[in-house]
């Protein structure tokens, strides 16, 4: 049952705002729906909301880790996925040859893919210091931490503090999966408005994408707004490496990708839960 006002939370992130420019400027309407509040919050804020609080929002942003503990709520779109192909997260450090494993390494987040990916790749073998993504660089630089994992912005802009890379998680997922795409972000509809209500919600999210594409120096300098990073190329390059086809639909190797996520966390013993994701759960 549906008809009022649709709650949606994302992150003030420069792709999140790009994906919903459309929709918040009211050029692309919701059918079914009266309107969208929004609410914004980091995605490890929505994450926590979401899985330790048992928060209810319609439709919300969380990491690809966190659905694994929400599947029984949420449906998960097919449209509003952040992935990556070539790129992903970075661990960075003050210097070349850093060993990770015995290291005090900042994550942006208990929840975030990122995260659950690092931890499967060194199998845990590290000290994690729980930090906002923003924050991370700060204290890698300061030396509070050994090395720090990237996301968001962050993960392309490193370089500006010289710090470097001394691990890129592509090239681990891209070994350990044969090139699947790499899941991060998501975004998931409430199982209790029903699926028709999640495939206009989702039909709506993909026209906002497209609309922000053909007005993209106006949905650019919204982003900004947003964004940690003030670099208009910088920005821009972020929101196409993960505002693209993928995020329009995922396709099944997308799909398939998740999947493999899950595995890999559960074979690892990362993850304390067994996630069926069927095609029923998709939309």
């Amino acid at each position: 049952m549906y008809g009022g006002m649709l709650t949606v939370a994302h992150t003030p992130d420069s792709d999140d705002a790009f994906m919903f420019y459309g929709i918040a400027v009211g050029a692309i309407e919701i059918e079914g729906f009266r309107g969208v509040k929004h609410i914004i919050e980091d995605i490890e804020t929505l994450n926590r909301w979401l899985v330790e609080e048992g928060r209810n929002v319609d439709a919300s942003a969380v990491s690809a880790h966190a659905y694994a503990y929400l599947i029984n709520r949420y449906f998960l779109l097919r449209t509003g996925a952040s992935m990556g192909e070539g790129y992903g997260p970075v661990v960075v450090a003050r210097k070349d040859g850093l060993r990770l494993e015995g290291s005090r390494i900042a994550l942006p987040g208990r929840y975030t893919t990122a995260g659950l990916l690092l931890t499967i790749a060194l199998k845990g073998k590290f000290t994690p210091v729980y930090a906002r993504f923003d924050e991370i660089p700060g204290l890698v630089e300061e030396g509070k931490v050994d090395a720090g994992l990237l996301i968001h912005e962050e993960q392309i802009a490193y370089s500006r503090r010289g710090l470097t890379v001394v691990l890129d998680l592509w090239d681990w997922w891209a070994r350990a999966t044969g090139g699947l795409p790499m899941p991060l972000g998501v975004d998931v509809f409430s199982k209790r408005l029903g699926r028709s209500a999640a495939a206009k919600f989702r039909d709506a999210l993909r026209r906002s994408i497209e609309y922000a594409y053909q007005h993209f120096d106006e949905a650019l300098e919204y982003s900004m707004r947003y964004s940690r990073v003030k670099d208009r190329e910088l920005v821009a390059r972020f929101i196409r490496m993960y505002v693209n086809e993928r995020t329009l639909d995922m396709g099944e190797d997308g799909v398939e990708a998740h999947r493999t996520l899950y595995k890999l966390a559960r074979e690892a013993g990362v993850l304390k839960v067994s996630v069926q994701l069927g095609d029923e759960d998709i939309v």
